[in-house]
């Protein structure tokens, strides 16, 4: 085939990949609760050290509503891995390299369709559970294939839930009602962020590399594994794509940055992605329809962070982004540089710096006024104004929240009493 043609079989390819639906804006189901679906809207925080769930107001005030344990089988648990060695190995391994001494016991969490249970993974536990809202009792559990479970992401039709399994490279879809896997498909080194697109035709996958070594200096790049985009079809699970960005940081001049690709948003359109880089104080425009990174925007560094990559958190120096409706804001968490900051789409112009102790997730709140982010260094999440970039409120939660999901639970949800 001439290449010519090539070009434009790769072009089509791509933009089927992304092809909107209109249904989802960054991988979160679209529309507001209705009263008459008996739902309201809120937000889960994963408070990972504690094994618990806050349960907040989605905007306005973002008051806790209550507490969900998301490890009430701890002692079970405990007991399989203990009797286990090699489980063992990689339990105590994950407590002393990404767990920074803690065990992980929640990543991520989202509703089912009815908004009965939250179905969570539990990266320590090597597994995703559903647990009842109303009795906190397990539902049915899925241990992921390897021994680490990462982030997950929920079809736009709510029904399917795509979860990285981080030591054995593999994507695993589960129905989100009952736990049976519908598909699996490979990825690169270390998977971590999942996105649905195209209104829930694909799965994009962001792999990471080894994030546990030390090998952390320009030059020792290569130790860091197989990382890029996988694309896969989210009916057949079969690959249709696969995207590194060394080639197209290369092409923009930009070897110097490392091409493992962390959280990352699409605009309204998916016509473009923005996402960040290990080690990299600022993130990349990438253009979905050329295939090539457009722009890079460096961010401001505090100058109290340490320059010694090793001392960064799993080579995340910052580690949260977030798009607002309208696509024309982002948010960024800095997350080693103890700041977050609303950045204008157009121009790449960045607002006021609000500071924030090592935030570790962005996100849009329910109106899709606020951002949303989680101060794991300070156990609170911070909504940020995405109009004028000052912050407007501050919660408490529990120990170091990480992810935080938009919901949908009962109108008359109260907490099950902890047992």
């Amino acid at each position: 085939m001439h290449a010519s043609a090539l070009a434009r079989l790769r072009r089509s390819l791509l933009a089927a990949a992304v092809a909107v639906a209109g249904a989802v804006v960054c991988g979160v189901p679209a529309g507001p609760a209705s009263a008459a679906d008996g739902l309201r809207e809120v937000m889960f925080v994963g408070n990972n050290w504690d094994g618990t769930a806050d349960v907040i107001e989605s905007s306005g005030s973002f008051a806790r509503i209550g507490r969900i344990n998301v490890i009430p089988d701890k002692a079970r648990r405990l007991a399989e891995i203990y009797l286990n060695p090699i489980k063992l190995a990689f339990f105590l391994g994950i407590r002393q390299g990404p767990g920074e001494g803690h065990d992980q016991f929640v990543d991520d969490m989202y509703a089912t369709p009815d908004g009965t249970a939250m179905v969570v993974s539990r990266p320590s536990f090597a597994d995703v559970v559903s647990i009842d809202l109303a009795t906190g009792a397990l539902r049915w559990r899925f241990p992921v294939s390897g021994f680490r479970a990462d982030h997950m992401a929920v079809s736009p039709d709510g029904t399917r839930v795509a979860v990285s399994a981080s030591t054995s490279n593999t994507v695993h879809v589960l129905d989100i009602n009952t736990g049976r896997q519908l598909g699996s498909f490979g990825t690169g080194d270390k998977p971590h962020e999942n996105i649905f697109t195209g209104g829930g035709k694909y799965i994009w996958n962001m792999s990471i590399g080894e994030v546990n070594n030390d090998f952390d200096s320009p030059s020792q790049d290569w130790l860091k594994g197989d990382r890029h985009i996988t694309i896969a079809d989210a009916s057949t699970y079969k690959v249709v794509r696969t995207i590194d960005m060394r080639d197209r940081l290369n092409a923009f001049g930009r070897g110097d940055l490392s091409d493992a690709v962390r959280p990352a948003v699409f605009t309204p359109d998916e016509s473009k992605l923005y996402f960040q880089v290990s080690f990299f104080n600022g993130f990349a425009e990438y253009d979905t329809a050329t295939d090539k990174i457009t722009r890079i925007k460096t961010l401001p560094k505090n100058p109290a962070t340490s320059e010694d990559r090793t001392t960064w958190v799993n080579d995340s120096r910052h580690h949260g982004l977030s798009i607002n409706p309208a696509g024309d804001r982002l948010c960024v968490a800095a997350t080693m540089d103890d700041y977050a900051t609303v950045v204008d789409r157009a121009t790449l112009q960045e607002g006021p710096l609000v500071s924030a102790s090592k935030p570790y997730w962005a996100t849009v709140s329910g109106d899709g006024r606020a951002c949303v982010i989680s101060e794991s260094g300070a156990d609170r999440v911070t909504a940020i104004d995405f109009a004028t970039g000052q912050k407007i409120t501050s919660v408490p939660v529990g120990d170091h929240p990480q992810r935080v999901r938009i919901a949908r639970i009962p109108a008359g949800w109260t907490p099950p009493a902890v047992g």
